[in-house]
């Protein structure tokens, strides 16, 4: 499965290249009729083929060790990690809960159109979610977030990660967390992926020291060391290509002596963990904490969605083509396509009904598997990306209809289709929500749930 996962991926890769230099030389031939195609290439480039390439290359010449700086899901490096702290997570969130901080929610497939929703029309959403970062192999354990004069384009957030067992900062201090914290500024175009993405100021060391101040003052019992130039101080771009500039200085805020609230069991509920030890607000909060630190583990990455939607297009998209070029063989409508899969059976009206019948369970058929994958079948996602790869190797194999026109279109959007199929089917977050998917079916067979 693993060979078959980077086969996929490298095909995925591939593909997506020679879609775009298709789609580029069309643009050169095709003149204003094809002036469409800018808004498919975009798409392709931003959300499918850069990520692809960043992957590939970051592999190669990023290293994977700590080196005070996040990364991506790309892996480009990211924004630096300028914030440590000593303590628990229940020290942690109610330092923040009091210093006026608001647990961002999770970033899944409802709260990431709320925050496109909430953006284009300025309205408040003070959890809005922020996009993963990634440190120690793992995206952040939760974010905090400030928003600014209620608009979702302009807040302080500050992400945490905890640290691994037995680990050390360079130069030998043992930390319990280590946090990036930045300040979006505005919402813009990533320089590296064309990704629409939030652009955050340069000065970062103006939102850590932000950060360390309203905890400082919020919470008397907390105490701050300073790691003077910790870090070389440095000019750099984070992974949306921002400007980045620090004097390496690593505040270090123990929060061990903070004493949050005594347990309090006439509250209602019955919560557990961590939760369970605590009463009135704490208790809530860490009640939250604890449903979206878990449901983060187990959303659907919003790549699947795309993906499960590619499916539900190519599947809708082969019927109804298939129909109305069928239908031509009695005049009515209009045969879209001269290069289709049934070309050499006997076109007579007896065969007509049995090829419509076919095309309609075949596509059932491919929304059945992407269905499954969107469960987290990964033998239904393995036959998806192996219908994928033949549907774009028949596109190419039979070329287009036409030099231009409607036939083209058709041809282009079908390709671009199969090959956003391979390439979101494909991804590393798909692939490890199918490695969570049994594991956590197991726990819950256990457990009894």
């Amino acid at each position: 499965m693993a060979a078959l996962d980077r086969a996929f991926f490298l095909l995925g890769a591939i593909a997506g290249a020679w879609l775009a230099v298709l789609m580029v030389r069309q643009l050169f031939v095709g003149g204003l009729g094809d002036l469409w195609l800018i808004v498919l290439l975009w798409l392709l480039l931003a959300y499918l083929l850069l990520p692809r390439i960043h992957t590939l290359l970051t592999l190669i010449y990023v290293p994977d060790y700590f080196i005070g700086r996040t990364r991506t899901y790309e892996g480009l490096l990211a924004d630096p990690v300028n914030l440590a702290f000593l303590g628990t997570e229940e020290q942690l969130h109610h330092v923040m809960g009091r210093a006026g901080w608001t647990r961002a929610d999770e970033l899944g497939f409802r709260s990431g159109l709320r925050i496109v929703t909430s953006t284009l029309s300025r309205r408040s959403y003070d959890t809005a979610p922020v996009s993963p970062l990634f440190l120690f192999g793992a995206m952040q354990d939760f974010t905090y977030q400030q928003e600014v004069e209620g608009n979702p384009a302009r807040r302080h957030h500050v992400r945490f990660w905890r640290t691994p067992p037995g680990w050390y900062l360079p130069g030998g201090r043992a930390v319990d967390w280590v946090a990036a914290g930045t300040y979006d500024r505005r919402v813009g175009v990533s320089i590296f992926t064309l990704q629409i993405t939030h652009r955050i100021s340069a000065a970062v060391d103006e939102e850590r020291d932000h950060i360390a101040g309203t905890i400082d003052s919020a919470n008397p019992d907390v105490t701050k060391t300073v790691i003077p130039h910790f870090f070389s101080g440095y000019h750099s771009r984070n992974g949306g290509g921002d400007a980045i500039r620090t004097d390496g200085d690593l505040p270090v805020l123990d929060v061990r002596r903070v004493a949050v609230e005594a347990a309090d069991v006439s509250g209602a509920g019955s919560p557990t963990g961590a939760a369970a030890h605590h009463g009135g607000p704490t208790r809530a909060l860490l009640e939250t904490v604890q449903d979206t630190s878990a449901s983060n583990r187990v959303k659907r990455p919003i790549t699947l969605y795309v993906g499960y939607g590619l499916v539900l297009g190519r599947a809708a998209l082969a019927a109804a083509t298939s129909v109305v070029s069928l239908l031509g063989l009695f005049g009515a409508g209009r045969d879209w396509s001269a290069h289709t899969w049934w070309e050499g059976l006997p076109q007579t009206p007896g065969t007509v009904p049995l090829i419509v019948a076919g095309v309609l369970v075949g596509s059932l058929v491919y929304v059945g598997l992407g269905q499954l994958t969107f469960l987290g079948s990964a033998a239904a996602r393995f036959l998806t990306l192996a219908l994928s790869v033949a549907g774009a190797a028949l596109d190419v194999f039979r070329g287009p209809p036409e030099p231009t026109g409607p036939g083209l279109q058709l041809w282009l959007i079908t390709l671009a289709l199969d090959v956003g199929i391979l390439i979101t089917m494909s991804s590393g977050d798909v692939r490890d929500f199918d490695v969570r998917t049994p594991v956590r079916r197991s726990r819950r067979s256990a457990s009894g749930d």
